[in-house]
């Protein structure tokens, strides 16, 4: 492992060994800077051609809700980043069922696609990672 290569292996002859990585989005999108880390994170993990996966849940779902106004804030809204998720072949965006509901939102409120997945599918999930990150 090198620090240059943020602790992925790289093997000689330029390849290295593709690794799962699944991000654990927690947090809601303003108030503490989990959520943009998480976002950097994803997009420079995905700049190595590892095998990224997002999940949101708690108030992590509302980091991909739509129509976020953060001016009264005073902050960037950064959501429609998620958006380039897609170019950068990000597309497994898991959203747990229960912290779904237990915010009254449903698949249609989210900005991109994402799979709605309960409590016991989203632990197979993160079960079948290489490396979970929760933010």
């Amino acid at each position: 492992m090198s620090e240059a290569t943020g602790g992925i292996h790289m093997e000689e002859g330029g390849g290295g060994k593709i690794k799962k990585f699944l991000y654990l989005n927690r947090k809601a999108p303003y108030g503490t800077i989990y959520a943009l880390e998480s976002l950097e994170v994803v997009l420079i993990a995905a700049a190595f051609d590892q095998d990224v996966s997002l999940a949101f849940i708690d108030d992590g779902v509302y980091q991909i809700v739509k129509g976020q106004h953060t001016k009264g804030i005073d902050v960037k809204n950064f959501s429609p980043t998620f958006r380039a998720l897609e170019g950068y072949d990000i597309e497994k965006l898991y959203v747990e069922k229960e912290s779904m509901e237990a915010r009254s939102l449903k698949e249609t409120d989210f900005l991109v696609p994402v799979k709605v997945v309960n409590a016991a599918e989203m632990a197979d999930i993160m079960q079948s990672q290489d490396v979970v990150l929760s933010f």
